[in-house]
């Protein structure tokens, strides 16, 4: 049991403003909670997605698992079950859905995910995206593998995917002149690594982007991590909600930071 996570959690009950948004001053954050947060993701969606998760958890098949990030504290060896990848792994639906506004609202100039893993967030990130400019790097080429099967099965053939270092890539999409409105970064869980992987995305990133940090508080290095971010004076706006941590990049935006009950 992640005791450090409770705690966070417990803390994150009693501190949060309330999730309709009420005593928060900032009409974009306000607008953000009633336009984006409260708002209904189309049901088919939430449906495709989520029946292709069941067959995921009940797939018995075994692949080689590469980790170059922190790797999975449930999860030991590098041979794993499809199904343990998918139960433990990959991103519920609450907050998939919330991807998928998110993207909506703020990909315009493409979303770019770092950590694939099956597929389940980058499906509900290309959800939000008419044009499906979604581009997601993973790791482990055995992953994705499943991930690409899942983006087919599910209708998601504009998702480009890249195998191979987030390091090594993210300069690659610079090359291209991909610009993404919304980053999502879910792919490592240590502190060196995922504020080195910030500020790359940053420096690519179109000028009013946000980026999305996965698991803030799932242990002490990415709560430092977290912490680091929120000092970074190129923010204008920093939103946690316990799992997410959100950073806009607004000019003209009051710098503050929120904790939001999601």
């Amino acid at each position: 049991m992640n005791y450090y996570a409770i705690l966070k959690y417990l803390n994150y009950k009693l501190f949060s403003s309330h999730r309709r948004g009420h005593g928060i001053h900032s009409p974009f954050v306000f607008g953000l909670i009633e336009k984006v947060f409260r708002n209904k993701t189309v049901p088919a969606v939430v449906l495709n997605i989520e029946n292709r998760r069941k067959q995921l958890i009940a797939d018995k098949r075994m692949i080689s698992v590469k980790d170059l990030g922190s790797g999975s504290k449930r999860m030991k060896g590098n041979l794993r079950k499809i199904s343990g990848i998918a139960r433990y792994s990959s991103i519920p639906s609450k907050y998939g859905r919330l991807l998928t506004n998110m993207a909506a609202s703020f990909g315009g100039n493409g979303v770019l995910e770092l950590g694939t893993s099956l597929g389940i967030s980058t499906m509900y990130l290309a959800a939000g995206q008419k044009d499906r400019k979604v581009y997601t790097i993973e790791g482990c080429a055995e992953t994705l593998s499943v991930a690409r099967e899942n983006f087919s099965h599910c209708g998601f053939s504009g998702i480009r995917s890249f195998s191979g270092s987030f390091d090594e890539m993210i300069p690659e999409f610079s090359k291209e002149g991909v610009t993404p409105g919304l980053v999502f970064i879910d792919g490592d869980h240590r502190k060196e690594p995922v504020l080195r992987y910030y500020e790359k995305v940053k420096e690519i990133s179109c000028d009013d982007a946000v980026i999305i940090l996965d698991d803030i508080h799932t242990s002490s290095e990415m709560r430092e991590a977290w912490e680091e971010i929120k000092k970074d004076g190129d923010a204008s706006t920093t939103i946690d909600i316990n799992r997410f941590g959100m950073v806009f990049f607004r000019k003209g935006m009051a710098r503050f930071n929120y904790v939001i009950r999601y």
